[in-house]
């Protein structure tokens, strides 16, 4: 494992750029780029499109190490190249730490909560991974109402896979998406809270993970995760409120940096200037940053 790598995500000031949305989401993506379906015949010009519009932003000046701490890639991103080296080299060269989404989606609600699907050639893409200079990886389940039992399930698979993870060296974003519009947020927080810790508690001390979690209702719900030992970081997602939102509920959660997806690249489009799209992306970084390090 790359101790640099390491140190920068335990400790430095930024957060982290989610560049990881893949199949289903990536028309939502390019259309709100400005890139239509009626660009694109089949899956392979839409991943064509879709690596220029990653490429475009992760080249940019706006999207620097001073601000973005890491990066989460799709599995396409990481086998394509930028400038004439794989992805993760070419964000490792400016300073950022790659990380490569590993999950193979969702699968239906049971127990209001969805479990990750089988995840395909898990230990190839791990594999691949390695190869490729990733530092870690992440994993997304999603839960939507406050079932005790579907959220130990959820959990406990989250972390047999982190473990997997951790057998090839890499460090595991472990993800528990918790629905901004849950039928009790507040309640499904609170089982998480407690399941994330007691799984927290049985990992050994060479087994460290991240925490990829929905901004709480209730401020600093998750202080006691973000203080445990074997946790390396706690990141945020923006889960569907938009960037102010997401900014304004991150500055009251100390100790917990942002990972946002839509929320960093709503603004940029396909017809903008360089300068525009620079400067646009530039704004974005900026606000993230300063709700990532300056708390309330």
């Amino acid at each position: 494992m790359n101790k640099q790598h390491f140190e920068q995500m335990k400790n430095k000031g930024g957060f982290v750029a989610a560049l990881d949305q893949s199949g289903g989401s990536t028309p939502k993506a390019l259309a709100a780029y400005g890139v239509g379906e009626d660009q694109y015949s089949n899956e392979d010009e839409m991943f064509d499109l879709v690596h220029q519009m990653r490429t475009r932003i992760i080249t940019s000046p706006a999207f620097s190490s001073d601000k973005i701490i890491g990066s989460i890639l799709f599995e396409q991103t990481m086998d394509r190249e930028i400038e004439g080296q794989y992805t993760g080299d070419y964000l490792a060269s400016k300073g950022i730490v790659p990380f490569l989404k590993i999950d193979s989606g969702l699968a239906e609600k049971e127990n209001g909560v969805q479990l990750m699907k089988p995840i395909k050639d898990l230990d190839e893409k791990l594999r691949r991974g390695n190869e490729r200079n990733i530092f870690g990886t992440k994993e997304r389940s999603v839960i939507h109402d406050p079932n005790a039992e579907g959220i130990k399930e959820l959990v406990k698979q989250q972390f047999e896979v982190a473990k997997k993870v951790l057998s090839y060296d890499m460090i595991p974003i472990v993800e528990p998406e918790v629905d901004i519009d849950s039928s009790d947020k507040v309640k499904s927080e609170e089982i998480l809270k407690v399941e994330l810790k007691k799984h927290l508690d049985e990992l050994s001390e060479d087994q460290n993970v991240m925490l990829k979690l929905t901004i709480p209702t209730n401020a600093n719900t998750y202080k006691e995760l973000t203080g445990h030992p074997r946790v390396v970081r706690v990141v945020a997602l923006s889960g569907g409120y938009s960037r102010d939102e997401a900014n304004q509920k991150l500055k009251e959660n100390d100790d917990i940096i942002a990972s946002f997806s839509r929320a960093l690249v709503t603004d940029v489009e396909v017809k903008q200037s360089d300068e525009e799209f620079n400067n646009t992306l530039q704004k974005a970084v900026d606000s993230i940053y300063d709700a990532s390090v300056n708390k309330k």
